[in-house]
C-alpha cells in the first residue's frame, strides 16, 4: 500500500521530465518537433497589487509605482515595436496571485516574462548614511543558498494567498525534489534570462547612469513558475528618498521604461540571429 502520495507524485513528475528529456537528446523520428521560433509575445508584471502593498517609502507604494512603469513599458512597446504582442498581468490595483501571473505567460505562450518591482533596504525609510541605491535583475537559481534575502521579500505574497498552501504545494528551497523539477524546466531558459538581464542592465548603466547590483540569481517564486525566459527588474531602493523621488517622477518612470524597452529590442535582434 502506498502511504506517502506525495512522494509518488514527485517520483512519476520526475520520470516523466527524465523521459522527455531522454527523447529529446536521442533525437528520435518520432519525437515531438518544435514549431519554429518567432519572438512575438512578452508579459509584463507589475508586482504587487491590493491587499499586497510591497515596498513603501515615505510617501509612496511599491505596487504604485510597478503598475505605472509597466503601463509605460506597454504603451512604448505597442509604439514601437511592430507585431509584438504585449499582455499586462494587472492594470489596476488589483492582488494576482504569484501562480496565476506565471499562469498568465504560460497560458499565453509568452517568449519573455518582465516582473516589475521596487527593492527595499532592511533599514527601511530610516534616515541613515548610504542608504542602498541602484538597479539590480534578478533570473531564477535553484542552487543559490546565500543570497535569499530578495526572495523571501518577493515570496512572502504567498502567504496572503487564499490558497496558498494548496497552490504552493512542495515548493520549498530545502526539498532536492522540487529543486531537480523545477531546474529542468527553467535550465532550458536560464541562460536567456541572463542575456536579457545584462542587456537591460547595461541600458540602465550606459543610458540612464544608474548605479546597479547587477544580474543576480535568487529563487523568486514567480520566476521559477514561469515557463519562458524571465527577469524581475528591481528598479531602485524606495525606501531611499532619492530613489524614491525619481520613482515616482515621469522623467524617472519614463527612463525606466524606455530602458525595459530598449533592451528587449536588443533581445530579440540577439535570439533571432542564434
Amino acid at each position: 500500500m502506498i502511504e506517502n502520495v506525495k512522494s509518488l507524485k514527485a517520483f512519476l513528475t520526475c520520470t516523466l521530465l527524465i523521459n522527455f528529456i531522454l527523447i529529446s537528446l536521442t533525437g528520435r523520428a518520432d519525437a515531438p518537433v518544435p514549431p519554429p521560433f518567432k519572438f512575438k509575445t512578452v508579459v509584463i508584471d507589475a508586482g504587487h497589487g491590493g491587499k499586497d502593498p510591497g515596498a513603501h517609502g515615505a510617501y509612496s507604494l511599491e505596487k504604485n509605482v510597478a503598475l505605472s512603469i509597466a503601463k509605460k513599458v506597454q504603451r512604448l512597446i505597442k509604439q514601437d515595436m511592430e507585431n509584438i504582442n504585449v499582455i499586462m498581468t494587472r492594470t489596476t490595483d488589483r492582488f494576482i496571485e504569484l501562480k496565476r501571473r506565471s499562469e498568465i505567460a504560460n497560458e499565453n505562450n509568452a517568449n519573455l516574462f518582465v516582473s516589475i518591482h521596487c527593492n527595499s533596504s532592511p533599514e527601511g525609510t530610516a534616515k541613515i548614511a548610504h542608504k542602498e541605491k541602484g538597479v539590480m535583475l534578478l533570473v531564477y537559481g535553484f542552487h543559490r543558498k546565500g543570497e535569499q534575502m530578495e526572495a523571501l521579500r518577493e515570496n512572502a505574497s504567498i502567504y496572503i494567498e487564499k490558497d496558498y498552501k494548496k497552490n504552493y504545494d512542495g515548493y520549498s528551497e530545502s526539498n532536492p525534489t522540487a529543486l531537480i523539477i523545477l531546474n529542468t524546466f527553467m535550465q532550458k531558459y536560464r541562460k536567456q534570462s541572463i542575456l536579457f538581464g545584462e542587456l537591460l542592465n547595461k541600458q540602465f548603466i550606459n543610458n540612464d547612469g544608474r548605479k546597479s547590483q547587477g544580474v543576480k540569481e535568487q529563487g523568486v517564486l514567480v520566476l521559477a513558475h514561469s515557463a519562458m525566459p524571465a527577469v524581475l527588474v528591481e528598479t531602485g531602493y524606495i525606501n531611499n528618498p532619492g530613489e524614491e523621488k525619481y520613482l515616482n517622477s515621469e522623467d524617472g518612470q519614463n527612463a525606466i521604461a524606455s530602458s525595459i524597452v530598449r533592451a528587449i529590442k536588443n533581445y530579440r535582434k540577439e535570439i533571432d540571429t542564434r
